[in-house]
């Protein structure tokens, strides 16, 4: 899907060295690369607009990326990775703004719900109308970006932001493999499951991106990994689904590991469900509260930082490929020393890498 019959700027690397003290150079992890000179371009969204609990995501793409110059670039699964290029997109002005704006009108319409009130009533229309027509404008915005470079042979990553963000990402993902002939899986790690049908009236709903990725026919198969709230209608969803949703709840998992059964077994289980082609998602909040503790939605449980980079490490290694990722809802906190920004600057160049890695 990337880099065949394309031709890439070379980057001229003799002033740069991966060992130098990091620049704040509007990019992340410091690197000297445009897009035209990347093989791999990232994508910013800072948008909370529908999270139901803590709002901050917005704040995500900014705070990882002030934290990333502190991350080394000799990754241990691909030292040189970063020589293929990992570039910085500008973000467009609309999206903080909009996003600014209409959480005020999505927060009329969860107040109304919390007292009791219905998504139908016609005091909230026009709140709840705006909420989803300017979501529908930010998925078609990051459609359009993600497009385009996915058609000059780049991969695409995404840093939200609340997890509703990488629609436009999976669509033009999508669209691509349809293009190719061929269709993908998708590796969801998360606290949540996701698949709520348009919820508290959002038809774009940080709780609903899932069942909205679903709906894309180029996605053969989702599996959700460390699971652990979700409500009945989520439940019957993947049962109904004629295998087409897996999930391995953190439950489970945490059973099989109190009865003895190793991670990289467990790995291995969870990588054999997936196609050749997959997608990750990768929602902070899957990880331990003690990773995560400013994401909107906390859950305790989770996986550990070396337990998620053993399984994607794992992903690769079985000779798979990941079309594209996304990393949501890294929301950072007063006085957290940038705690949650540097994990999740650890988590993205972990993806970045091993994306690159896949697509060698």
């Amino acid at each position: 899907m990337t880099g065949e019959g394309k031709e890439f700027v070379t980057k001229d690397l003799s002033a740069f060295s991966p060992d130098d003290t990091g620049v704040a150079n509007g990019n992340y992890f410091g690197l000297p690369f445009a897009p035209d000179e990347a093989e791999l371009v990232l994508l910013s969204v800072p948008w909370d607009v529908t999270v139901s609990y803590n709002r901050g995501t917005a704040a995500g793409p900014e705070a990882i990326l002030a934290a990333s110059t502190q991350v080394e670039l000799r990754d241990a699964h691909y030292p040189e990775g970063w020589r293929r290029g990992i570039a910085t997109a500008p973000a467009d002005p609309w999206i903080a703004s909009a996003s600014e704006r209409l959480r005020t009108e999505a927060e009329r319409v969860i107040a109304h719900l919390e007292q009791g009130g219905a998504a139908t009533d016609p005091e909230i229309a026009a709140s709840l109308e705006a909420v989803n027509a300017g979501s529908a404008r930010l998925n078609d915005l990051v459609f359009a970006q993600a497009s385009s470079f996915l058609e000059s042979g780049r991969l695409v990553g995404l840093v939200g932001g609340d997890h509703s963000t990488p629609l436009g990402l999976m669509r033009a993902v999508a669209a691509r493999m349809a293009g190719e002939g061929r269709d993908f899986g998708m590796l969801h790690i998360d606290a949540h499951a996701d698949l709520r049908v348009a919820y508290e009236g959002f038809a774009y709903s940080h709780a609903s991106i899932m069942y909205n990725a679903l709906q894309l026919p180029e996605v053969s198969r989702l599996v959700q990994v460390g699971i652990r709230d979700f409500c009945g209608a989520e439940v019957e969803l993947a049962a109904d689904s004629q295998g087409r949703v897996v999930q391995f709840d953190d439950y489970t998992l945490a059973r099989n590991a109190f009865e003895g059964l190793s991670w990289g077994a467990q790995c291995a289980s969870i990588v054999d469900r997936l196609p050749e082609n997959v997608y990750v998602s990768f929602d902070i909040d899957g990880l331990s509260p003690d990773n995560c503790p400013g994401t909107g939605t906390p859950v305790p449980g989770g996986l550990s930082y070396r337990e998620a980079v053993y399984l994607l490490a794992s992903l690769v290694e079985s000779g798979r490929r990941i079309v594209g990722f996304d990393l949501t809802e890294v929301a950072p906190q007063a006085g957290d020393g940038e705690w949650n920004a540097n994990v999740g600057a650890r988590v993205l160049y972990k993806l970045a890498n091993l994306c690159l890695r896949s697509n060698r």
